[in-house]
């Protein structure tokens, strides 16, 4: 057996570097979108048992990401109001965390 993970055929070591990559290069942490696109593809192929080298065209690759950006049109008033009271009766009688002062009984 060798000392691959269950997670995408990767070592444990291969795994830390992505990681470390995307730590440095990611887009959001200020880093060039060309060289994380291309550490992206690097990873996919490695993860899938392919020279890094070997073009864009794997199975793995997912069409849905490359569609236009759909903006949604904000909801009516009247619906928008009854889904903030739907919201707010469900936060008091469902508390996340239980609050100072409240019990599970009403109290007069």
């Amino acid at each position: 057996m060798d000392a691959r993970d269950g997670r995408a055929g990767l070592t444990p070591e291969q795994r830390a570097a992505y990681r470390s990559f995307v730590r440095t290069h990611h887009p959001d942490r200020g880093g060039d979108p060309e060289v994380f696109r291309a550490g992206l593809a690097r990873y996919r192929a490695l993860a899938a048992g392919h020279a890094p080298g070997a073009g864009s065209s794997a199975p793995h690759d997912d069409r849905r990401y490359d569609a236009p950006i759909e903006i949604v049109p904000d909801m009516p008033l009247p619906t928008r109001v009854l889904v903030a009271l739907i919201r707010t009766v469900r936060r008091r009688t469902h508390p996340r965390v239980d609050r100072p002062g409240r019990s599970g009984t009403s109290e007069p």
